[in-house]
């Protein structure tokens, strides 16, 4: 189980898009609830995380690479089910058979008004991925050891959904750039991975 209390924004910072803008975490009382699941399986001597990384489309997620998630829905029980449902969904993992280890920080998203829990899991056995066509352009699975090396956290310019271009700390990942809110659960993750709070 992850440990409590978390970090929170302390760990999220590192990996914010700059200049830090308090009013990001700021959340609006009208935000929409969502979850995304962080799974780790196993595949030969490693341990992997899979990511997806959406077709371009109009809108301000097109074409960023994420974790598998979504929006909860009416029939979810928790928070947690649909991390779960919407992971079962998109690349096609049972989710009878990811065993939830717990979650980080919730992360506010203010071009969406989603406010997004990540949940940690596992599987025992490699998943069959099979990606949704509509919802997923490609499935990137990441080596767990290069998940956790900051050598591929880097610095770039990216265009908002604004318009605006400004600096974006990133995980370099599959010649990817993984930034945003995702970046941000990845930089609390790393936070307790290092402390050895995990």
């Amino acid at each position: 189980m992850l440990r409590q209390p978390l970090p929170g924004i302390e760990g999220q910072l590192s990996m914010a898009p700059m200049p830090i803008d308090t009013k990001r975490f700021q959340i609006r009382e009208d935000h929409r609830k969502g979850a995304v699941l962080m799974l780790l399986f196993p595949d030969q001597s490693s341990a992997f995380v899979p990511f997806i990384k959406r077709p371009e489309y109009p809108g301000v997620h097109g074409g960023q690479v994420s974790f598998p998630g979504g929006k909860f829905e009416e029939g979810d029980s928790s928070l947690e089910s649909t991390a779960l449902r919407e992971a079962e969904e998109e690349i096609g993992v049972d989710a009878s058979k990811v065993k939830i280890l717990g979650y980080l920080s919730d992360v506010y998203i203010p071009p969406s008004n989603f406010l997004v829990r990540p949940f940690i899991g596992f599987v025992e056995e490699t998943p069959l991925f099979k990606p949704d066509p509509i919802e997923v352009e490609r499935i990137i699975s990441c080596p767990f050891p290069e998940l956790i090396d900051s050598k591929i956290r880097k610095i770039t310019k990216v265009k908002g959904s604004s318009g605006f271009q400004f600096d974006a700390p990133y995980f370099d990942i599959d010649r990817e750039v993984v930034w945003g809110a995702t970046a941000m659960m990845l930089g609390e993750f790393t936070f307790l991975w290092e402390k050895s709070r995990l």
